[in-house]
C-alpha cells in the first residue's frame, strides 16, 4: 500500500503537531485522519494555506511555552511538605505517589493545576526527607519541586485505640 501525505490539523503523539506535513500509509489517512478531521490531503491549494496554519501554531506554542514559564516560576518557589505513614520501626506504610505530589501542589498556595505525566518521579517515595522531583511542563520548560516528607507516626494511635476497649 503506498504513502500518501497529509496535512496535520491538530497535534498527534508520535506523529506531528499541526500544520505538519506527514507521509502516513493510505488507509490510516482515509480510514481515520480524514473522516476524524484530523488532517486534510496535501493538495496544491491546501499546501498553499500552509504558511497561515504554521503561524498560528506558532502563535499556539508562544503562549504554551509562556504559560509553562509562569507555572515553573510558580513551581520553584513552592515548598511542599507532606506526612507519610511510618509504623514504630520508622517503617512506611504505604508511599508517596506523582497523584499525591499533583494534588498537594493543586491544594498549595500556587494553585497550579498539573497533570500527574508531568510530574517525572521514577518510583514511589517511601522515606523521609527532602526531595527535588523534576517537573516537565513543557518540551523545552523543566523545573524542580522542593518535598519535603515527614513521619507520622502510628504508634501513638495504636495506644490509645486499645485502652478504649
Amino acid at each position: 500500500m503506498a504513502n500518501v501525505q497529509v496535512i496535520l490539523k491538530e497535534k498527534i503523539q508520535g506523529l506531528g503537531a499541526e500544520a505538519d506535513v506527514v507521509h502516513v500509509k493510505r488507509g490510516f489517512a482515509r480510514n481515520f485522519l480524514v473522516p476524524q478531521g484530523k488532517a486534510y490531503d496535501a493538495s496544491a491549494g491546501n499546501l498553499r494555506n500552509l504558511n497561515h496554519l504554521k503561524a498560528i501554531r506558532a502563535e499556539r506554542e508562544a503562549k504554551e511555552l509562556q504559560e509553562a514559564e509562569k507555572i515553573a516560576s510558580k513551581l520553584k518557589k513552592l515548598k511542599l511538605k507532606l506526612t507519610l505513614q511510618t509504623g514504630q520501626g520508622g517503617k512506611a506504610f504505604g508511599s508517596i505517589t506523582n497523584m499525591d505530589i499533583a494534588k498537594a501542589v493543586a491544594d498549595s498556595a500556587a494553585k497550579v493545576e498539573l497533570d500527574r505525566h508531568q510530574i517525572q518521579l521514577d518510583k514511589p517515595i517511601k522515606s523521609t526527607g527532602t526531595f527535588e522531583i523534576p517537573v516537565k511542563l513543557h518540551a523545552d520548560v523543566n523545573c524542580f519541586l522542593k518535598l519535603t516528607v515527614l513521619a507520622e507516626s502510628d504508634a501513638g494511635a495504636a495506644d490509645t485505640d486499645d485502652s478504649a476497649e
